[in-house]
């Protein structure tokens, strides 16, 4: 999966969400990855739905679990909720929909990387 890029706390960070990340998403909030995304993409989100998400997509973009947890609790009780539910809708959108045009990236036949515009 190809990981959603973003600011988050002190630096611009990876975010993705594995098969192992998805599934304890669903442990910790309760619910299916389905209503998870409706409830989030509606706003009817409970907090744990929010910090969860950015929580795991950072473990999933390549992050220690104990960096991701103390990056999440020093940074998202601080900000204002509307910028921790946009990330959070990103992240999942990502899952959801596939990645935006700047986020899709091609490896051609001689290994080489190449971003699609």
């Amino acid at each position: 999966m190809t990981p959603h890029k973003a600011f988050f706390g002190d630096s611009e960070h990876d975010f993705a969400l594995q098969s192992d990340q998805i599934a304890e998403l669903e442990r910790v909030t309760g619910t299916g990855i389905g209503a998870l995304c409706k409830r989030v993409f509606n706003r009817d989100f409970r907090f744990a739905d929010v910090s969860e998400t950015i929580r795991l997509a950072l473990i999933g973009g390549g992050f220690d679990p104990q960096e991701a947890a103390a990056l999440v609790n020093a940074y998202v009780p601080m900000a204002p909720l509307e910028q921790s539910i946009s990330l959070a809708v990103d992240i999942l959108a990502v899952l959801f929909f596939g990645p935006t045009q700047e986020e899709e990236v091609d490896i051609d036949m001689s290994g080489e990387i190449e971003v699609t515009p």
